[in-house]
């Protein structure tokens, strides 16, 4: 899918990235964002935190805020459930205001998941009280920014689900 079928393009990512003052993206390295890594990796604005277990990327993000930075937590969906106890303690116990941008695994518009891990990502975020935005292509992109607003306005974490049924952040 191109960007021209309706598709959510890495450049769009960066460009609200860029717009929301993001200093640091704290992630575990995976193959669904290459495109958008190499757009991270050539922006000199930007910091990249690798983690090597999601859990990390919690108390990673946390650190950075207190100590002054706009993290965002780049993280699958199957990821941000194995970290549910880093994610309560560090990011919604410290207040922390951070947008998690979650790779929906497994989830289809049309309500065939294709994964269990699409079945209960949405469960997950209600149960902690967590609100999030779908994002499936460029022009549902507005919802990062109000993402932003919305952590900042409640010092909460904020998730954005990417689904994209053909791979996000991919060309």
């Amino acid at each position: 899918m191109t960007q021209q079928e309706g598709g959510f393009s890495p450049e769009v990512v960066m460009d609200h990235m860029q717009r929301n003052g993001v200093t640091h993206v704290v992630w575990l390295p995976d193959s669904e964002t290459n495109f958008l890594y190499l757009l991270m990796k050539e922006e000199p604005t930007l910091n990249l935190i690798a983690v090597s277990r999601e859990g990390q990327a919690f108390s990673t993000a946390a650190g950075l805020s207190v100590g002054g930075a706009k993290p965002i937590v780049l993280i699958q969906n199957t990821g941000l459930m194995e970290s549910g106890d880093s994610l309560r303690g560090w990011t919604m116990g410290m207040n922390i205001p951070v947008v998690l941008m979650v790779g929906y695994r497994g989830w289809t518009r049309h309500g065939v998941d294709q994964d269990t891990a699409a079945t209960y990502t949405e469960r997950f975020l209600n149960a902690f009280g967590i609100k999030y935005y779908l994002v499936e292509s460029n022009e549902d992109a507005d919802r990062i920014s109000i993402a932003f607003q919305e952590a900042e306005r409640t010092s909460q974490p904020v998730a954005v689900l990417v689904g994209d049924e053909y791979h996000g952040f991919n060309r």
